[in-house]
Parts: C-alpha cells; sequence; structure tokens
C-alpha cells in the first residue's frame, strides 16, 4: 500500500506557498490543535465513510488499507481550520485557557479566561482567533478605540451611554440575564431598537465592533470595569 501524495488546494505538487511547514508552525503561527492536525492529515490519505471528525483512539480501532486513498489529495488551509473548530469547541476549557494565557502573556488571568472561554471559542477557527477576542479583557482604561468603534460612538451615542450606566448602576443582580432584561426595559422606553443601545455598548467596552454577547461582556468584566469603561465613553 501506499500513501497518496498531498497536493495544495490548486492541484498543484504541495509547496511553502500552500502552507507546507513544520507541524510547530501550524500550533505556534496558525494556532491550529494538535488532535485537529493529526485528524485532518489522516484524512487527506485514509477515510471511513464519510466521517470528517476522527480522534487518535478511533481511528486505532477503524484503520485499514482498504481505506487507504489511491488519488492525491488537496491540502486545504480553510478545511483544516474548520475542523480546528469543531475542536476548540470540545476542548476542555481550562486548557485553552492555558494555552492562550501563554499567547498573551503576563498580563492573562487563566482563571478569568476558563471562565469566558465558552463564549470566545464558539465560533473561532484556531488560538489567534480566540486570544484576539480575549484582547478585551486585558485591555488597559482608556481603551483605544478602533476606527469603527470610533465611528458608532457619536454624541447621541454617548449620551445614550450615559443613560446605559445610569441604569446598569442600579442593577443589583449582574447577570447576563438581568443585565439583558434591564437594557430590554430602557431601548423601550427610548423608542429604541436593542442594537442602538448594544453596538455603542460593545464600542465603549471592548474598544472594537466584535465581541462574544454583550451581556456576557458585562459579566466577564464585573460590574466596576464594566461601568467604569462604559463612564469614560459617556457623554
Amino acid at each position: 500500500a501506499h500513501i497518496p501524495l498531498i497536493h495544495g488546494s490548486d492541484g498543484a505538487k504541495l509547496s511553502k506557498r500552500h502552507g507546507a511547514l513544520g507541524v510547530e508552525a501550524y500550533r505556534d503561527e496558525f494556532g491550529i490543535l494538535p488532535e485537529a492536525l493529526f485528524n485532518y492529515l489522516l484524512r487527506l490519505g485514509w477515510g471511513h465513510g464519510d466521517r470528517e471528525e476522527i480522534t487518535r483512539n478511533e481511528a486505532v480501532e477503524l484503520f485499514d488499507l482498504d481505506g487507504v486513498g489511491k488519488s492525491p489529495s488537496r491540502f486545504d488551509m480553510k478545511k483544516l481550520e474548520n475542523l480546528n473548530g469543531h475542536y476548540l469547541r470540545e476542548a476542555d476549557d481550562a486548557r485553552l485557557a492555558a494555552l492562550v494565557a501563554a499567547r498573551i502573556g503576563d498580563a492573562a488571568d487563566e482563571d478569568l479566561l476558563t471562565r469566558a472561554m465558552p463564549v470566545l471559542k464558539v465560533r473561532a477557527r484556531n488560538l489567534n482567533e480566540v486570544t484576539d477576542g480575549a484582547a478585551f479583557l486585558f485591555a488597559r482604561r482608556p481603551l483605544e478605540l478602533t476606527e469603527k468603534a470610533a465611528q458608532l460612538l457619536d454624541d447621541d451615542a454617548r449620551i445614550t451611554l450615559r443613560k446605559i450606566c445610569e441604569r446598569l448602576a442600579a442593577e443589583s443582580d449582574w447577570t447576563s440575564e438581568a443585565l439583558e432584561a434591564t437594557t430590554k426595559a430602557l431601548a423601550e422606553e427610548l423608542g429604541l431598537g436593542l442594537g442602538k443601545l448594544a453596538q455603542p455598548m460593545r464600542a465603549a467596552l471592548t474598544g472594537t465592533t466584535t465581541s462574544p454577547g454583550i451581556f456576557d461582556v458585562l459579566v466577564l468584566l464585573g460590574r466596576e470595569e464594566a461601568l467604569a469603561r462604559l463612564d469614560d465613553q459617556a457623554a
């Protein structure tokens, strides 16, 4: 039996421009989990029916030479990242927190990252995206705003932020459910859609226009830090 060749996504012989690097690069530079890379490389040369996700233990049980392919396989980084996203969602939160903390450095708080991981990893395809998504947790005040975030905070938005800040400061139950109910009630009073409140809140709390759910962000930051960030940007 011969293992089939691996080509690039364009069908040409695999080279560095396709991503033909050492396994350490996929871990360190691209944020790919070992189990995802194992699964992907396994499926390039062997298959078991239509199954895409196969663990190492399952592969040991299921492997047979009949499943080895004959035609060259194509290495597709997007498919690898999609598979990696599956393994991120399945991975232990504390383990991922330790991996992300190592990427962040001294500012990282593993306990906070572990608590945040369920919402950080849900849409991520690699550890780089998880790390980028966690940046707001450790940002120092006053936050540096991205250009898009700054555009959201016009005069009207800052006035709205002041009202949000005052209302949330009076909330005794600092849970995502209670904070969402309070914010929705304020939106109704102001005759605004929830998005008109959530967008400037996200900009003020994270400095960006993308983040986990805004009420999860409030809880993860904690009352004192969240209110301080809102106050920094409120009119």
